[in-house]
């Protein structure tokens, strides 16, 4: 019997939900067929959702909208541009969902880490015909300073609806609309001290670390716990530090019970411009919560999982790919993060991989690498979603080597 899960969209790992039926495990790793987009640079995230909900699934990569099922056509969503790889784009994260409740899914873009982020109202049954030029696409502040590399558009309260997740001026927290429109800048709650981050922080996440059943925020230097709710009219009580060491600062940050020993641990890459992925084991120690860490790809370069290793993990999802009733891992090199002189191994081949998770008879956990492409890697995010409704995720990614959509097609 299927079981039927629910999984984000990264922005996402843009965050937008969707129901996913896995499929029977497969004997052998599933392929994927990959469709470019373009091969220029107009963005260094993607998206996915039914823009025009004709019941397939579409590709979001930049100012672009591209109709699935066959994403030949593309719609403008703002003014195109093309970018020289050498340097930036305008758009470092894209986030897709309904902001304003017509039921019509919206998109979300951060210009640039410490820059604004905006929304953009999709026009409904003219979406694939208006253009950005005509006003068919309005465009509304969120919130006019936006930290961090990894912003992420996730449900941070609990009531079925995404927030805007980053922090801005130090603090952490999350931006949820003001008016039902959502078209006045939307209200930040401040959920930590001032700390020292600045607009570049690699690093976030947003998962129930405790198990109390409410969402926690994670940033590299440790986890926020989320207070009980309180009445109305009273004052919120203070979100509680814990520190930890998850990294230096990689990409997206996840929890999720990796052991199946009923607590959840944290999935993290270690550094976005650097090597390293790892799980992170909760432990109770002293009647509080812990973490081991274990190593999937190791911090040094010259040391490999089945073959593979990459620098510049800048984005990762945590999915089943191949219907096992398992979480494993997407993620990848991010292709010329600071041009083709900066970071570790700039000339190394892009690859786009996934871990699958295996669990033991004993408790034990391993990995086992698999790669799904070495001419994209990934971004400062990737998303994942099933596109062509077959039960199977699939993937879309967007940065310096273009847009790109991977469909899984079943096993080898």
């Amino acid at each position: 019997m299927n079981r039927c899960f629910l999984f984000a969209v990264p922005l996402g790992f843009g965050s937008l939900w969707l129901s996913f039926v896995p499929s029977p495990a497969l004997a052998a790793p599933p392929t994927f067929r990959k469709v470019v987009l373009t091969d220029k640079f107009h963005a260094e995230a993607a998206g996915v959702g039914d823009i025009d909900k004709d019941g397939h699934g579409d590709a979001v990569y930049g100012p672009y909208w591209y109709e699935g099922p066959a994403y030949k056509e593309r719609h403008e969503i703002y003014p195109a541009k093309d970018f020289d790889p050498n340097q930036y784009s305008n758009n470092f994260m894209t986030g897709v969902g309904d902001v304003d409740g017509d039921g019509w899914l919206d998109v979300l873009v951060n210009e640039w880490p410490g820059k604004e982020v905006a929304w953009f109202r999709n026009p409904g049954k003219d979406s694939a015909t208006v253009k950005a030029s005509q006003g068919g696409w309005g465009k509304h502040l969120v919130h006019p300073v936006v930290d961090n590399e990894a912003p992420d558009f996730l449900d941070v309260t609990g009531d079925g609806k995404a927030e805007l997740v980053f922090h801005t001026g130090g603090v952490l927290g999350f931006a949820t609309p003001s008016d039902k429109t959502a078209t006045e800048r939307w209200t930040f709650t401040p959920c930590s001290e001032k700390e020292n981050w600045g607009q570049y922080q690699h690093g976030l996440g947003v998962g129930d670390v405790n198990g109390d059943g409410r969402a926690d925020l994670l940033m590299a230097g440790g986890w926020w716990e989320q207070p009980a709710p309180v009445v109305a009219g009273s004052t919120p009580p203070a979100w509680t530090k814990h520190p930890f060491a998850f990294g230096t600062g990689g990409g997206q940050m996840h929890t999720y019970d990796v052991d199946a020993d009923g607590d959840l641990d944290v999935i993290t890459s270690l550094a976005g411009h650097g090597y390293g992925l790892s799980w992170f084991e909760n432990v109770n120690k002293d009647g509080g919560i812990d973490f081991v860490e274990h190593r999937i790809l190791s911090d040094k370069a010259e040391e490999t999982l089945d073959g593979v290793q990459f620098s510049q993990l800048h984005s990762v999802a945590v999915v089943d790919i191949d219907g096992d009733g398992l979480k494993d891992i997407v993620t990848g090199k991010r292709f010329w993060a600071h041009g083709p002189q900066g970071d570790p191994d700039p000339a190394g081949s892009p690859h786009l991989c996934w871990f699958k998770l295996h669990r033991g008879a004993d408790k034990s956990v391993s990995w086992t690498a698999h790669k799904i492409d070495d001419a994209s890697g990934v971004g400062t995010q990737l998303a994942v979603g099933d596109l062509n409704a077959d039960n199977r995720p699939d993937i879309v990614i967007g940065n310096k080597k273009g847009g790109f959509v991977f469909i899984q097609e079943g096993a080898k």
